[in-house]
């Protein structure tokens, strides 16, 4: 009991618990409670609101995945779209066919493969009428993904812009590919019209409740994955290799295999998200792997902090919040605020949010608010 003990206090400080558990407590009992009340009730959530939160979750778990890959282990992706996307293509496969027979066609074929003329189910969507078979590889085939690819990047000793720039080619070939209609996962639309997910109805409330609950849980979950991983042996091993690769390799570590190793993790990570993510929108299209959406990725870990955990899913939060308030109110400046934002981290808050207190700019502030207040109290005590 000490040892469990000794480990968790190892894991985070008593704060850092207390913190964890709060957010637990409001997107796990809070939240859900209050949705459930009656609507006309001054403390009732609306669902939308649920809904809202529940994408944020995802993008949230997607900001670990981000921060541990890039902000621990020095590897900036800008392909990450492509494995969040294979995640939502994976569940919405098994919707389409859970849903054989009540399409617009009435056939067992997905409505898109009857309008284009296609006979029968393709190989690659069989099996996807289990919904562990369709959770198993909503985390396989991102992962298998990020293997194949790292092992021959790392391999080659691909690294800094470099790596950078042909993940960003990786995601959208992949863009390309499922645009087409002869792909297989529907083109342009995509896959959509979901009826229902392990015999629970999308339109449901309490359905959608659920899956935002589920969310919850998960990134809770993720998040402690990542703390453990990153207070181990093997974090300190990925802090080296981003600080310092060469001396990591003096030592007689081989950084093709923690790189691999992380890399395939932070795939599968946004596989997960990408799961939970679809049923909650109820739509996955080939827009999900556009470059652009793994280029705001990098921006919530940057926003909130890289290297902190905490700091990358409040980025998340706070720019997909500023979003979502920004599209509705004034959409076509959007991109001109997402860019302006990325500068000023960039240049006034190197370390996010999350180290805003150390920042020049909170600091500068501070000195000057001394300086004011140290002022007031000499002309104060000098006209006493």
């Amino acid at each position: 009991m000490k040892d469990v003990l000794d480990n968790l206090r190892a894991l985070h400080s008593r704060r850092g618990w207390l913190l964890l558990g709060a957010v637990f407590l409001l997107f796990c009992a809070v939240l859900p409670a209050l949705a459930a009340t009656s609507p006309g009730s001054p403390l009732h959530v609306p669902e939308y609101i649920i809904t809202v939160l529940g994408k944020f979750l995802c993008y949230g778990i997607v900001a670990l995945a981000m921060d541990m890959i890039w902000g621990f282990t020095g590897i900036l992706s800008l392909g990450h779209g492509v494995f969040f996307a294979l995640g939502g293509y994976a569940i919405g496969m098994y919707m389409m066919r859970v849903m054989a027979g009540e399409g617009v066609y009435r056939s067992n074929l997905p409505d898109f493969m009857v309008f284009l003329d296609w006979k029968e189910l393709p190989w690659f969507w069989l099996g996807f009428d289990n919904f562990l078979f369709a959770l198993l590889m909503a985390l396989a085939a991102p992962g298998l993904l990020a293997y194949v690819f790292g092992f021959f990047a790392f391999r080659s000793r691909i690294r800094g812009v470099y790596f950078s720039l042909i993940t960003q080619a990786l995601t959208y070939a992949a863009m390309l590919w499922v645009f087409r209609n002869d792909a297989g996962f529907g083109g342009n639309n995509g896959l959509t019209d979901f009826k229902r997910i392990y015999g629970y109805p999308l339109s449901s409330a309490s359905t959608k409740l659920g899956l935002f609950v589920l969310s919850g849980l998960a990134f809770c979950a993720v998040y402690l994955l990542c703390r453990f991983i990153v207070k181990s042996k093997l974090g300190r091993i990925l802090r080296a290799l981003r600080d310092h690769e060469g001396k990591v390799m003096f030592m007689g570590y081989s950084p093709l295999r923690y790189k691999l190793f992380v890399w395939t993790l932070s795939a599968m990570l946004c596989g997960l998200a990408g799961a939970l993510y679809v049923p909650q929108v109820g739509i996955i299209n080939p827009s999900e792997m556009q470059p652009a959406n793994s280029i705001e990725m990098a921006i919530w870990v940057a926003v909130g902090g890289r290297a902190t955990l905490g700091g990358a899913a409040l980025g998340a939060f706070v720019v997909n919040g500023a979003k979502s308030w920004f599209t509705v109110a004034a959409p076509d400046l959007w991109l001109y605020v997402l860019g302006a934002l990325f500068v000023f981290i960039t240049l006034f808050m190197p370390s996010g949010l999350a180290g805003a207190k150390d920042s020049p700019v909170v600091q500068g502030l501070r000195r000057k608010l001394a300086r004011s207040r140290t002022s007031s109290a000499a002309t104060s005590t000098s006209t006493t």
